[in-house]
């Protein structure tokens, strides 16, 4: 049954990852065009420039946070399991 379940997990995140490879092109081509609006904006005594920079520490932060949050889940429940088995 494991096995069964490590093999639907690999098949999963290889189509995630095929799902990824194929969205990153139209990701990339957005880079330039929010660089030059910040710069320019910055150069007029603009803050929106900032803003973006903090948008997007935002936005990286929170995948970290989840991953973190749902190893710690993981962490607590399977503590929790080896308490209740002995062995």
């Amino acid at each position: 049954m494991k096995k069964y379940r490590l093999q639907k997990l690999v098949v999963l995140t290889g189509l995630l990852l095929i799902m990824m490879v194929l969205v990153l092109p139209d990701l990339g081509a957005q880079c330039p065009m929010c660089k030059m609006s910040a710069e320019s904006n910055l150069k007029n005594g603009g803050t929106e420039g900032r803003s973006l920079n903090a948008g997007i520490l935002y936005m990286l932060a929170l995948p970290y946070l989840l991953v973190g949050f749902l190893g710690y889940v993981w962490w607590k429940k399977r503590k929790k399991d080896e308490a209740a088995s002995p062995q």
